[in-house]
Order: structure tokens, then C-alpha cells, then sequence
């Protein structure tokens, strides 16, 4: 039976076991090793040359001495090379093994430390949301109702508490200077006002599908800042507002709050504020510069499916699929009145006409109905559409209303005749989500399958953007009609202008 040396794997000349591991070792090799590492190569464990056991083997007949100029002397040099690099290989393979291991524990740290990072970074990102739904809650401005107030509350909490006879005083003041404007206006062209062939000329300047959330996708509704038309709101499926400036392409704000999708939107004419609406029931009334929400209206007990600010800015009209239309005041948060529609069906959509004293509205059973708001009543119906009502737009001259429903046509309505002067009857199965008159009243412009703008009086189309890959949902103007803006359910807000 042959000995291996466990070093070398060469025959031993002098075998020697170690009884700590039980491996057989040169002599020489062994000895040299325990000198410089005082421990055994094979298991680790201390060891000293006299702990070691020479084995008995049959003697090997050894040569002389050589002499160092031999060729035998020689060779024993080489040998001796040749014992040192057995064991410096030996102990290289050891400390490879080693770092091998410890590799791999480092690797198996790193990887646990990756999904314990992951986990707590997606923890940390689901807080800040949370935060941020919770933060504009702060400062919320709400009525407080009075003991005999609260007695008459309804199953929603809150109550009318009446039009006074100075804000219905305010409202006709309004009117009065609003009205004598406009005829001063008169049929004159405002000066800087696009022309028809600039329309037709309209080219899509950009798109921008990063404003709201990818995972929920579709912007709902749309606005423009009158007095910064650099301004822009958006509304999206994400439960977000976004305030957006299309020559900077910045974010200005991100508005978080609602706990359903924000469906109306509007830019306050004269401050920094937004007002937005939801199928969650509530109308928020939002500071820009801030983020956050500065009174919050519960004035309605179903999804609030309308939104239009007042002209004195001071007040807002809403409407719901609870059958009412509310007017609040978006400086105190008090509903000043709440009235049922006769008709027993859920309203949807509203917009006050340019003098502030009547507002239309739209009905989910087709009806077009004009009211008075200082007597809070119904003056007069419009009928002729086929399908709910998706939007209504009075001009600025205060003579038009154009009106739209699921039947694919947009009416014309004449106020001083109470009569339909004009149907535009678009392609079977066009959807139009919503109307726009420009600030001067010259153009129409409508959003649904695609974006369309026509010449008011003559009614001509001028203008078909098919830019949308989804079906448009909002419409703005901006000033002078010098561009013009749409969003879509495809997640992108438009600009179209001359290049």
C-alpha cells in the first residue's frame, strides 16, 4: 500500500502522520509548514512537530551526499524548489477555498441587503403618498352650522343657509357691469384675435403624456389660468389636479387630496387658486403655491358631476348625480343654497352664463334647463337631444348656448328666442365630452372622437386635430385663441398653434 503525502501527493520519503487530522505528510514538508503556521494544513487545529507519528516503512536505500557542483546536487536543489512550491500551492488552494467562501456569504449578504433596501424604499414611497393625501387636509376651511342648522340637516350633514340680500346684491351688480361691457364690446372683432385662415393653419407644438400617472391612465378634464395663459389644469383618472406651464414645461403643482378620479377642474381668474371636483362627493378649493387644500365643499351626496365658478369669483355652482344643484361660497365654504331638479333625474354637467344671473344645466334624460339663480328656479327647457347631456357652453356674447349630448350632434340655442337656430350633426357614434367657446365668442371648439373648431354665425368647420390616440375629454382657448389646448384619455395635454 502506498503513502501519499497530503501536501505533495508524492511518495513520502520519511511519512509522518498528524493526529489531529490523520493525514500522512513528508517530514521535511510538514515540519516546514507547523514552523510557519504552527497548525495542521488539513483541519486547522494547533500542532507542533513533536505531536507528529512516523510511520514504519520498509528503509529506501539513499544515495551519498552530492556534492553542490554535482549533477545529484543539483537535483536536490531542485527538489528542495520543488517542495517549497508544493507547499505554497497547497496553501494557495487553501486560501482560494477561503475566499470562495467567504464570496459567496458576502454575495448572500449583498442579495438579502437588495430586498430589505427594496422592500423599505417601497414602504417609504407608499408613506410620502399617504402624507401626501393626508397633508391638504390641514387648514381646511368648513361651515360651521348652527344648533338649529345642524337640527335641519339633511343625511348629508350639510345645509343651506340662504342667499342674503347682499350676495344676491353683489350677484346683480355684477351682472349689471358684466352686461355694460359688453355692449360697450359690441360687435367689434377684439384687436389680436386669430383669424380663420391662422386656425386652419394650426399645428400640434407639443405633447406632454408625463403630467399624470401612467398606471391609471386618462386625463379628464382641462383649464386654463385667464389671467396667466401660460398656466394650465389638468385633471386626471390618478386622483391628482396639475398645474402645468406650457413654455416653461414645468410642473408648478401637484394637487393630492380627492380619493377618486378628478372629473372638473377650474383656474381662478383673478388669484392662484384651482377648484376641483369628484365622484367622492366633494369640491376642493385649493391654493396653488402651496398644494394644499383651503376649504373643502361637501355640498352634495353623490358624485359631483358639474363645476362652474361664479363671475365674481367669489362663488361656485355645482351639480350632482344626486338631482340637486348647489351654490356655495368658496371663500367660507357655506352652501348658500341647494335646490332638487323637478324632474327626478341626476344632473350632469353645468355652466354659468357669462352675466352670472342664469346658469344651464344638463340632465342624464337628455333635458337642457336654463335657471334663474336669484329666484332658484327652472325658466327654460331645451329638449332635442338623444342621450345624457355631456356638456353646455354659453358664448360670450351671452345670446349662444351650444349644448351636446350621446346622440353625436351639437345644438345651437338662441336665449332671446328660446329656440334651436342650429344643429351640427357630427358621424354616427362621435362621442363629444365636451364644448368650448373661445373669450370672444368667434370660435366653437369640440372635443370627443377628435378635436374640431368652427366659426361661429357661419358655423363653418375650420380646424380636425386627430393627434389623440384616445378619445379627447377637455378643450381650453387660450387667449385670443393664439393656441389651443386638449387633453385626452390617452394620458397627453396638447398644445396646437402656428409654428
Amino acid at each position: 500500500m502506498a503513502l501519499y503525502c497530503a501536501i505533495s501527493n508524492e511518495v513520502p520519503e520519511v511519512p509522518v502522520v498528524s493526529p489531529s487530522s490523520g493525514a500522512v505528510f513528508e517530514r521535511r514538508i510538514i515540519e516546514k509548514y507547523i514552523i510557519e503556521n504552527g497548525v495542521d494544513p488539513i483541519s486547522g487545529k494547533e500542532l507542533s512537530v513533536e505531536d507528529l507519528i512516523e510511520i514504519k516503512t520498509p528503509p529506501i536505500v539513499k544515495p551519498k551526499p552530492p556534492s553542490a557542483t554535482s549533477i545529484p546536487a543539483t537535483l536536490k536543489s531542485m527538489q528542495d524548489e520543488w517542495d517549497a512550491l508544493m507547499l505554497h500551492t497547497f496553501t494557495q488552494r487553501q486560501q482560494l477555498q477561503t475566499a470562495r467562501q467567504e464570496l459567496s456569504h458576502a454575495l448572500y449578504q449583498h442579495d438579502a441587503a437588495c430586498r430589505v433596501i427594496a422592500r423599505l424604499t417601497k414602504e417609504v414611497t407608499a408613506a410620502r403618498e399617504a402624507l401626501a393625501t393626508l397633508k391638504p387636509q390641514a387648514g381646511i376651511v368648513a361651515p360651521q352650522p348652527t344648533q338649529a342648522a345642524e337640527a335641519a340637516a339633511g343625511p348629508g350633514g350639510v345645509v343651506a343657509i340662504g342667499m342674503s340680500a347682499e350676495v344676491v346684491s353683489r350677484l346683480q351688480e355684477r351682472a349689471t357691469a358684466l352686461t355694460q361691457e359688453r355692449k360697450r364690446r359690441g360687435r367689434t372683432v377684439p384687436e389680436g384675435l386669430v383669424t380663420p385662415e391662422q386656425i386652419r393653419s394650426f399645428l400640434t407644438l407639443a405633447s406632454h403624456p408625463g403630467l399624470h400617472s401612467a398606471s391609471v391612465p386618462g386625463i379628464l378634464a382641462l383649464d386654463i389660468n385667464p389671467s396667466d395663459h401660460s398656466r394650465i389644469l389638468t385633471g386626471g383618472n390618478d386622483r391628482n389636479a396639475t398645474v402645468f406651464n406650457k413654455d416653461t414645461e414645468q410642473v408648478v403643482a401637484i394637487l393630492k387630496g380627492h380619493t377618486k378620479k378628478v372629473t372638473r377642474v377650474i383656474y381662478h381668474p383673478d388669484e392662484d387658486t384651482v377648484i376641483t371636483a369628484s365622484p367622492d362627493h366633494t369640491i376642493r378649493v385649493w391654493n396653488v403655491p402651496t398644494s394644499q387644500t383651503t376649504v373643502l365643499l361637501r355640498s352634495h351626496e353623490g358624485p359631483v358631476t358639474g363645476l362652474s365658478l361664479h363671475p365674481t369669483g367669489d362663488y361656485v355652482l355645482s351639480t350632482s348625480t344626486d338631482q340637486h344643484w348647489a351654490f356655495s361660497d368658496i371663500r367660507t365654504g357655506a352652501l348658500l343654497t341647494k335646490v332638487s331638479d323637478s324632474s327626478g333625474v341626476s344632473l350632469t354637467t353645468a355652466q354659468f352664463h357669462p352675466d352670472g344671473l342664469i346658469f344651464g344645466t344638463g340632465t342624464e334624460n337628455s333635458q337642457v334647463k336654463i335657471w334663474d339663480l336669484k329666484e332658484q328656479s327652472n325658466v327654460a327647457n331645451f329638449p332635442g337631444h338623444v342621450g345624457p347631456v355631456t356638456s353646455i357652453s354659453f358664448s360670450e356674447n351671452g345670446y349662444y348656448l351650444a349644448t351636446a349630448a350621446e346622440d353625436s350632434c351639437v345644438k345651437l340655442w338662441d336665449l332671446r328666442k328660446l329656440k334651436n337656430f342650429k344643429t351640427i350633426q357630427l358621424e354616427e357614434g362621435y362621442a363629444i365630452k365636451e364644448l368650448c367657446f373661445d373669450g370672444s365668442g368667434t370660435y366653437l371648439g369640440v372635443a370627443g372622437t377628435d378635436v374640431r373648431v368652427y366659426l361661429c354665425r357661419q358655423w363653418q368647420e375650420l380646424k380636425v386635430f386627430n393627434e389623440h390616440t384616445a378619445s379627447a375629454t377637455g378643450l381650453r382657448f387660450g387667449h385670443h385663441a393664439h393656441y389651443l389646448a386638449s387633453t385626452s384619455m390617452d394620458r397627453t395635454l396638447k398644445i396646437y398653434g402656428i409654428e
